[in-house]
């Protein structure tokens, strides 16, 4: 009986105890929770503030326009300068290709008109009558005496433009004149419209 008692007054003393240990663990999870929607409104409260103390000031307004500035298309007057400068560069590369390459042509036929006077040259060395054409220089005209070519190719008779060589006997002070009249095939001119003249 002694033992029973015991037993029973030691339940009596736990069981008070458990109870006031699940109220307080109740008791603190209600304080957390409602510190967690306090804290969480009060988050709320405050970012909505600050949300109408920048639409006031306008900095809230400044993000947004940003974003739609960067988010916009390109308009058709930027577009027409895009294509007007890329114009002007492609114009200006063209021009100082094709100039090169006139350049390059009127130096070519410098060359050329001297490597035709030798070869007139040495027709009359064999033959001992300069041509009377720079097409004797390709095909026998028959009358040549000692003709041991042909000295040169049909297409050596043009110049670097296509155009027929001027070649005259007599020339201008010296026995024969050997022209290429340059890029615009007229007489006179000037850079590479210039004439280039045998000497």
């Amino acid at each position: 009986m002694g033992n029973r008692r015991f037993q029973a007054r030691r339940m009596v003393r736990v069981s008070p105890n458990a109870g006031s240990h699940a109220m307080c663990g109740a008791q603190n999870s209600r304080r957390r929770t409602s510190d967690a929607r306090r804290a969480d409104g009060m988050y709320n409260a405050d970012m909505s503030r600050r949300r109408m103390e920048g639409a006031r000031r306008g900095d809230g307004l400044r993000h947004v326009a940003a974003y739609g500035s960067a988010m916009r298309g390109f308009s058709l007057i930027e577009i027409i300068l895009v294509v007007v400068l890329i114009g002007g560069i492609v114009a200006f590369a063209a021009s100082r290709i094709l100039g090169g390459g006139d350049r390059a042509k009127a130096n070519l036929a410098k060359a050329q008109v001297q490597t035709l006077a030798e070869k007139v040259q040495q027709y009359e060395m064999d033959t001992g009558t300069l041509p009377g054409s720079l097409d004797a220089l390709v095909d026998n005209p028959g009358n040549a005496t000692g003709w041991l070519g042909p000295y040169a190719k049909a297409a050596e008779l043009k110049d670097p433009w296509n155009h027929a060589y001027e070649y005259r006997v007599p020339g201008d002070g010296q026995p024969f004149d050997l022209i290429s009249l340059g890029k615009d095939g007229q007489p006179g001119g000037e850079s590479v419209d210039g004439d280039v003249k045998y000497q």
